[in-house]
């Protein structure tokens, strides 16, 4: 596969109608490789960039699957004395139902079965992100989500995805078939991948959606974190 641009390869977990038993496997899997191969860390960097020297938030986190990235911030914020309020939305009833019986006691109150685009907050979050969520879209409904991200978060918003990078590609491919026992994983892993982000690109999203100076980093293991706070 060339990775010099973007696939638009649909991932199976795209799909309608997956089993809840295969999803679930599916989201059980991805917890462990955010924690493994630092999905989780980065995601905790890019919310203490923007938290400053609160000690009471609320974050939202847009396509949230199973939860496991709210249940890790929940965690932080515990440890470090942080009141956190956390809304989880999801268009896929599976993941809400999923999010729900893992982290019912994390006191994660607020998930949403909903496409994020028309959900209407009686309040701004502080904070928005997404995590592996980027990647599902075209260019062109990016641009619009970098736009809703902006104008609905109140201190501003961060995105932890998929730097496309040959490496990435194959090491994933070849760990997945290894290791995984979900047939979502070892198929959406490495499309994940060929989906995802060089940085140029991602510099000229942000120029399209009149986000300006977006500090865009690169993080291990092949990941961009982007953060944007409002001035």
């Amino acid at each position: 596969m060339s990775l010099q641009y973007r696939s638009y390869q649909k991932e199976l977990l795209d799909a309608d109608h997956i089993p809840f038993a295969d999803i679930k496997k599916n989201m059980n899997e991805l917890d462990t490789i955010n924690s493994l191969l630092g999905g989780h860390a980065i995601t905790i960097k890019g919310f203490i960039s923007l938290i400053g020297d609160r000690d009471k938030i609320t974050v939202c986190e847009i396509g949230c699957g199973g939860g496991d990235n709210l249940a890790a911030l929940v965690h932080w914020c515990n440890k470090n004395g942080v009141e956190v309020h956390c809304i989880g939305i999801d268009m896929k009833k599976e993941c809400i139902v999923l999010a729900r019986e893992r982290y019912i006691l994390h006191g994660i109150s607020d998930w949403i079965v909903s496409d994020y685009a028309v959900v209407k907050f009686d309040a701004k979050p502080d904070i928005i992100f997404s995590s592996l969520f980027c990647h599902h879209f075209t260019d062109e409904a990016l641009v619009q989500q970098l736009q809703w991200m902006r104008a609905n978060s109140a201190v501003g918003f961060f995105i932890n995805d998929l730097h496309r990078n040959w490496l990435a590609y194959h090491s994933i491919r070849v760990l997945t078939r290894l290791f995984s026992h979900s047939y979502l994983v070892k198929n959406d892993a490495p499309v994940s991948v060929a989906r995802g982000f060089v940085k140029k690109e991602w510099q000229l999203l942000c120029e399209s959606a009149g986000i300006t100076n977006p500090d865009i980093q690169w993080k291990w293991a092949f990941r961009h974190l982007i953060i944007y706070r409002h001035e």
